[in-house]
């Protein structure tokens, strides 16, 4: 943090934070082209989540994950008899969990993508009936 003292006095070099400028009346400072660097974080706060912040977040929640998959695996390796819609086989515990979940995962994005499908094809239905 600087001492008031040390900061230069605000002069026409300095840009000046205009305040909230509406839309309909032009800005007095010019804003900030692709070429002209990075823009200003919009909430001031330069601690501001980016993508490449959520990326690393990811990165890292999935390497935990990753771990405790691993673990898991190693801790459940005892063969269990797994029978099926008429088929029978011996298999690791934690590999029949890991199918079991994988499996439940699947549906469960089948779902939610045929409810994606089914809202937007409504969507688009009331879209064309406002247009008539």
């Amino acid at each position: 943090m600087t001492h008031p003292s040390e900061e230069p006095p605000a002069g026409p070099s300095t840009p000046v934070d205009p305040g909230p400028v509406s839309s309909s009346a032009p800005s007095a400072t010019p804003s900030p082209g692709p070429a002209s660097g990075p823009a200003a974080p919009a909430s001031g706060d330069p601690l501001r989540g980016s993508l490449t912040s959520g990326v690393w977040a990811a990165i890292v929640a999935f390497g935990i994950v990753l771990v405790l998959l691993v673990v898991f695996i190693a801790q459940n390796t005892e063969p269990v008899l797994v029978r099926f819609l008429g088929f029978e086989g011996e298999t690791p515990l934690a590999v029949a969990l890991l199918i079991a979940v994988a499996a439940g995962l699947l549906l469960t994005a089948l779902a939610g993508t045929l409810r994606l499908w089914q809202v937007r094809r409504r969507v688009r239905r009331e879209t064309k009936r406002g247009r008539r």
